[in-house]
């Protein structure tokens, strides 16, 4: 029986290889079922390739929103970073300044301050710093900053103190003495009444003096009035013109220190 068994299956085998062999088709139940199967399959993947596909891009979506989320925070870190930087090297650049100020002024005491506040009503005209009575500092002693002179201390606290800047217009502030010496020796004296905002320059108005005064030449304190000590070095000189009569002429002065940017100052006393 196993051996009739086994010829009839090996019969059905090779009956079915030949007569697919014959045929360019399926049968007919064959492919209906064929038909059916893909059918089937195909109404199944369809949604199945959607859901995967909805999970893969909700998932790179994600994915996206965090990498997003990851580079923004990078990006203000480094932004605070480059900012900080910008100012610690500004810092450093002013303190090299005021480093260099203090062993020029080899006649005088000097205070190192930091500026403490300066509010947008009175930026061009005064200044706090942080040093006071309890650092020895007085009143009407001479502010530097970066190059040169930039005011006077015109109030003092126990520790802190009030700074009135060359720019101040003020008609009520006490106007700081200079003088311009050109290369003949001759000297023009004045005082500054007033600043450009504009252009950044300090005006020496009214001068009705012959003496030819040239562009570039440096202008410093006079020591007139005995509230400022001589010889402070103030800017240089970017123009000259005449008044709106012709009769007087107008100096502009550049100043050694931008006055928008002043964070650390030197007060000076002259040793007697």
């Amino acid at each position: 029986m196993i051996v009739v068994i086994l010829v009839l299956c090996f019969g059905l085998m090779g009956g079915s290889v030949a007569l697919r062999n014959r045929r360019s088709t399926p049968p007919l139940i064959q492919q209906f079922g064929n038909d059916i199967v893909g059918f089937t399959s195909t109404v199944v993947a369809y949604p199945v390739n959607a859901f995967q596909s909805g999970v893969n891009s909700l998932s790179e979506l994600t994915n996206a929103y965090q990498e997003n989320r990851l580079l923004k925070k990078q990006v203000t870190e480094l932004a605070q970073v480059k900012v900080r930087n910008q100012t610690l090297t500004e810092e450093n650049k002013q303190l090299k300044k005021e480093l260099k100020l203090n062993h020029s002024l080899t006649d005088y005491t000097t205070v190192t301050a930091s500026v403490m506040t300066r509010t947008p009503s009175s930026w061009q005209n005064q200044l706090i710093i942080n040093k006071g009575e309890t650092s020895g500092v007085t009143k009407n002693m001479p502010v530097l900053s970066g190059s040169g002179l930039v005011g006077r201390i015109s109030e003092v606290n126990k520790t802190n103190s009030k700074v009135e800047l060359l720019s101040d217009s003020n008609e009520a502030s006490n106007r700081f003495a200079i003088q311009i010496s050109n290369k003949s020796g001759k000297t023009v004296n004045g005082i500054i009444t007033g600043y450009q905002k504009s252009t950044g320059l300090l005006l020496m108005g009214h001068v009705t003096s012959k003496v030819k005064v040239t562009k570039g030449t440096k202008v410093i304190t006079s020591g007139m009035g005995g509230v400022t000590p001589k010889g402070l070095y103030v800017g240089k000189v970017a123009k000259v013109s005449e008044d709106d009569y012709g009769l007087a002429k107008k100096i502009y002065i550049k100043p050694a220190t931008n006055f928008n940017n002043i964070n650390i100052v030197t007060v000076a006393e002259l040793d007697s």
